[in-house]
């Protein structure tokens, strides 16, 4: 009798083990479920790392890591290095937190085209890149080429050839990461931050990209026109169905190739600001004022927002309802702000789950100190 005793709390504990084991697996599955990757600007100088709640992300992607002479380069090795060397404490809090250089930018793009031109110069910028990820112990690269193809910022060498070579660029980085993994015995990731529109869909072979990446990130943001609109709508206004939205970008890239896991949508935890001609609508749709010098430091990270412009200082809030995206307008000024708020990123994680993509992106992490955007993404996917 007391060996059945014995053997029955035995076989309850063991029951319970197991329970505890398996909630803890599937929660933490859970937590890895969807990818939630910050941006982090370094280009600033020291990062306050401490400020960066390491728990609720997956990835930092360090912007921006500059392209010179086909070489990936640290403009500012001094506070790159520092930085690198705190983002990597945090995986004491989050030993899953992977930490990305982001080689590239909107300012740092000019040189690209150059880079990824031949085999040779492939090659150089490719082994740099990975140099710099086992340097300083990180755990993989990020391109963000605005654009190849394409014109970006004033002075940028875009080529036809682009195309192709953004293809052949990626193949490069990836065997210098493999190279990598067989040394250190562990997997490196490589990813990049593409434009949302289906111009850059065409100058790309986004099929042949998506086998060699782990994720694209879709800037599903600055989105723009002649006319006032949102810049990082869900879907698209009404009467403006062929317009810009995170479900039209989605929509180019699956038809391009693109497997809906590898995709990942962008937040913009910032507002953008555009001048309207006329108060009819709210501003909304309405002909733009070009080069308004009257929008120039409105805006800003939604911790601004939020304290300055959300239902102050003569700004009321909006909500567009088929867009799913918020927006202000101030009537006396005529100034319209576009941006992302709790409801809209909710939204959008929503979004994310139901389409299977594998998650969230944002600009950027120090635009939201309170956490107010990142609780709610936090929240959606735990």
């Amino acid at each position: 009798r007391n060996m059945k005793m014995h053997f029955s709390i035995i076989s309850g504990c063991l029951t319970f083990l197991l329970f505890i084991s398996f909630q803890t697996n599937s929660s933490a599955q859970n937590k890895s479920k969807f990818i939630v990757n910050g941006y982090v600007g370094g280009y600033r100088g020291l990062v306050n790392v401490e400020e960066i709640d390491a728990k609720k992300l997956t990835h930092i992607n360090y912007a921006f890591v500059n392209v010179k002479d086909s070489t990936a380069f640290l403009t500012n090795l001094k506070t790159d290095s520092t930085n690198f060397r705190k983002l990597n404490e945090l995986k004491k809090i989050n030993p899953d937190l992977k930490i990305l250089i982001s080689i590239g930018g909107w300012s740092w793009s000019e040189n690209f085209s150059d880079a990824a031109l031949t085999p040779s110069s492939r090659k150089l910028f490719a082994k740099s890149s990975v140099d710099i990820i086992k340097q300083f112990h990180l755990d993989g690269v990020d391109i963000d080429w605005e654009y190849p193809a394409m014109k970006g910022e004033e002075g940028n060498v875009y080529r036809p050839e682009d195309k192709q070579n953004f293809t052949l660029m990626f193949k490069e980085i990836r065997a210098e990461l493999n190279k990598l993994e067989a040394e250190k015995g562990r997997k490196y990731l490589l990813t990049t931050a593409v434009g949302g529109s289906k111009s850059f869909v065409n100058n790309t072979e986004m099929a042949q990209v998506a086998e060699i990446l782990d994720y694209i990130l879709i800037m599903t943001y600055d989105y723009g026109g002649k006319n006032v609109n949102h810049h990082t709508n869900l879907f698209p206004s009404k009467g403006l169905e062929g317009g810009s939205s995170v479900h039209q970008s989605v929509l180019h890239f699956m038809a391009a190739g693109v497997p809906a896991h590898k995709i990942g949508i962008g937040g913009a935890f910032y507002g953008k600001s555009r001048e309207a001609e006329t108060k009819n609508q709210n501003g909304f749709n309405q002909p733009q004022v070009p080069q308004s010098k009257a929008v120039v430091g409105q805006g800003g990270g939604f911790a601004k927002l939020k304290n300055e412009f959300i239902n102050k200082n003569g700004y009321k809030s909006h909500w567009d309802r088929h867009a799913k995206a918020p927006y202000l307008f101030n009537p006396a000024t005529k100034i319209f702000i576009t941006y992302d708020d709790e409801r809209s990123i909710k939204l959008k994680t929503k979004y994310i789950k139901k389409n299977k993509l594998a998650g969230i992106f944002f600009w950027e992490y120090f635009n939201d100190p309170d956490e107010n955007l990142l609780n709610v993404i936090d929240k959606s996917f735990n």
